[in-house]
């Protein structure tokens, strides 16, 4: 027995040798190679086979604290749609004041060849640097001779001029087998971990003694000058803590998720508090109202917002007529839209100020909306800015600087705030653009207090459709459309509209709707945004009816029928998130051929989801040669929580089911 339980013992801690060894760059076996399908996803196109991170908080004698982040990655590839995986990029910060350092090594490509393992290093160009923005930058990388099988693996460091921890994903969109993240932080720094998504890592932590040695020189002057060196070593603790995560699932991504981040598992982590030798406190993000009061004290912030004197003659000819509150949000939104352009970035910072934003006519989203706000405080209105998280930077779930990337301003009203974004010229009065309609925001008064405001729609847009159209003996129809879309569908109607040449957005409608040909098209109130837009168009087509054994069959709806559920996982972990409520109307008027009856026609039909969720109705009646549809869409809430899902999900079966019911008319 003791023999068999030794035995049992050695090949448990083989095992976990193995398995250390994998972990190791160069280590790559043939079995791995000759994988064809993940284990757990075949589906998978490709795999992280292990990922594994450091950040190092170490005193370096020039530039004091810094960060070293050293990483290292396998992945393996199984399928041509997982060749994307190839191509690598690291962010990385790079401005006058503040420079991050990024180099990749190790890197290469294995193939098997003749039963042997094949290796191909990365050249040097297939190395190379790509500005995203005014600060930041990403060094890229392309594995070479990739091909169905390969495993690629690389190293990356990174080298951060002060004390500041990466965040870390532990999921990506292809399962990852193995994932360890390992931080070492000096007991004069204290941060928050934050962990988000619906997996959760081992965390062990342990504490170590540590020491810095300092090395100086003095000279000494006199008859005979000298210099001596000196070296000083101080004691610390270093708290050692390693993250670790095996086999997690890929993310799927769903319909209607704003950003799949949001959902992922990753570690975070916001610097708190620093306490140094013969040094007091220092706190940093440690609340919300603590985050927001060191944004607003920030020079390139709430100071840009005292600044008037760069719009004071202009706003007083502008706002010499206006008598009300809702006039002067209007002149002073229109004025600062039509005259200053959106350079394309974001931030809550301002990049050139509002005075030279103002003067050049171009800034990013804080010289922007400061200076909105601060124009409609000089009109006598309560404005204060917002900050804001956009969709693509995630919601903002816990309380740090970073956190928020845009900022919007609200004007205080006995209704409520009214929302506003003068970055976006087809906006308008609480119609953001789409891109900062991200939950919720924090609003900043003058005093530095702040408080959650939501940014997510409470009314909703309608899209209105009147369709008439006539069917003849040979299944080909004709008609007239006319449809008027208001709030949120307009300004997703105009920015379509706006985006393309006239003939290239009919052409991309006559496609999108079953090939149909459109004569006679007109649009009202494109430019006047308070108002909804409306097009309308002529149009015939040959592909809207079936003709089967001398009967035609025929969608009411047409080319807006809604043919598919989107909602098809059989769980659903997210939020579903619509951007915003709306109602779908459609009044439709269908003329049948001479020489025709209606044979079967789709019954009528009503759904309402539990607490005012939404609603489906769609009714239709027959009068002589003429049939009548009346069909409502309406979703009230633009998020809807994961577990509502499975009523959502049969809603819009039952709602696609009947919408795609034919027709069917037969010759009398």
């Amino acid at each position: 027995m003791k023999i068999t339980r030794l035995f049992v013992l050695f090949l448990l801690l083989s095992a976990s040798k193995m398995t250390a060894q994998e972990f190791k760059l160069g280590k790559v076996s043939i079995a791995e190679l000759q994988e064809k399908v993940h284990p757990k996803d075949s589906s998978a196109p490709a795999a992280v086979l292990y990922k594994r991170g450091k950040a190092r908080i170490e005193y370096d004698q020039t530039d004091g604290f810094v960060t070293i982040t050293e990483v290292e990655t396998r992945i393996k590839i199984y399928k041509k749609e997982g060749y994307d995986w190839a191509n690598n990029a690291v962010w990385y910060y790079y401005s006058t004041n503040f420079k991050e350092k990024v180099s990749f090594s190790d890197a290469v490509t294995y193939n098997l060849a003749g039963g042997k393992i094949e290796t191909t290093k990365l050249k040097s160009d297939g190395i190379f640097d790509e500005v995203v923005n005014k600060y930041r930058s990403q060094k890229k990388i392309t594995m070479p001779n990739v091909k169905e099988g390969s495993i690629i693996e690389f190293r990356y460091s990174v080298r951060t001029p002060d004390a500041s921890i990466r965040e870390w994903d532990f999921q990506t969109s292809i399962p990852v087998n193995y994932s360890e993240f390992v931080t070492f932080i000096p007991e004069y720094y204290t941060f928050s971990p934050r962990q988000k998504g619906y997996v959760f890592p081992k965390v062990v932590s342990e504490k170590n003694n540590k020491s810095i040695t300092f090395n100086s020189k003095e000279r000494y002057g006199g008859t005979n000058t000298r210099t001596e060196f000196y070296q000083d070593k101080l004691d610390y603790i270093e708290t050692k803590t390693v993250y670790s995560a095996e086999n997690f699932p890929a993310m799927k991504d769903e319909a209607f998720v704003n950003n799949i981040d949001n959902y992922t598992s990753s570690i975070a982590h916001e610097l708190s508090m620093t306490k140094f030798p013969n040094a007091a406190l220092k706190y940093y993000s440690t609340d919300w109202n603590s985050v927001v009061k060191t944004i607003y004290d920030y020079d390139d912030f709430g100071p840009e917002l005292n600044k008037t004197g760069y719009f004071e003659d202009d706003a007083k000819k502008l706002l010499a007529n206006a008598a009300t509150p809702e006039e002067k949000i209007l002149l002073v939104f229109n004025h600062v839209k039509s005259n200053v352009k959106w350079n394309k970035y974001y931030g809550y910072s301002c990049d050139n100020g509002v005075r030279k934003a103002y003067k050049e006519k171009t800034g990013n989203i804080a010289d922007i909306n400061l200076m909105l706000t601060a124009m409609l405080r000089y009109a006598g209105l309560t404005a204060n800015p917002v900050l804001v998280s956009t969709r693509s930077n995630g919601i903002a779930l816990f309380p740090n600087r970073t956190a928020f990337n845009y900022v919007i301003a609200a004007v205080e009203t006995p209704n409520g705030n009214i929302l506003l974004d003068a970055s976006e010229k087809l906006s308008s009065p609480n119609i953001l653009p789409l891109r900062a309609l991200n939950w919720s925001g924090r609003l900043i008064r003058k005093d530095g207090s702040s408080e959650e405001i939501n940014l997510m729609p409470q009314k909703t847009s309608n899209d209105n459709v009147f369709l008439t159209y006539s069917i003849d003996a040979e299944g080909k129809v004709s008609g007239k459309a006319r449809r008027q879309c208001m709030d949120y569908n307009a300004m997703i109607t105009r920015n379509n509209i706006e985006s393309l040449k006239e003939e290239e957005y009919l052409e991309k409608l006559e496609n999108k709707n079953n090939k149909i040909e459109i004569s006679d098209y007109t649009k009202t109130n494109e430019k006047d945004i308070l108002l909804p837009i409306v097009e309308t168009y002529s149009f015939n087509g040959n592909n809207l009816c079936e003709l089967i054994g001398g009967k035609i069959y025929v969608s009411p709806m047409l080319f807006f029928t809604n043919t598919e559920n989107p909602f098809k996982q059989e769980v659903r972990e997210y939020p579903v998130d619509f951007s915003f409520p709306f109602t779908d109307r459609y009044n439709i008027t269908i003329q049948i051929p001479e020489g025709f009856e209606v044979e079967t026609l789709p019954a009528p039909a009503a759904v309402a989801m539990e607490n005012d969720l939404g609603n489906f109705k769609f009714n239709i009646a027959a009068s002589g040669n003429t049939l009548q549809l009346a069909i409502t869409h309406q979703i009230n809430q633009a998020i809807v929580s994961a577990e509502k899902y499975e009523m959502l999900k049969e809603y819009y079966k039952t709602m696609v089911a009947k919408e795609t019911e034919k027709i069917v008319l037969k010759k009398i």
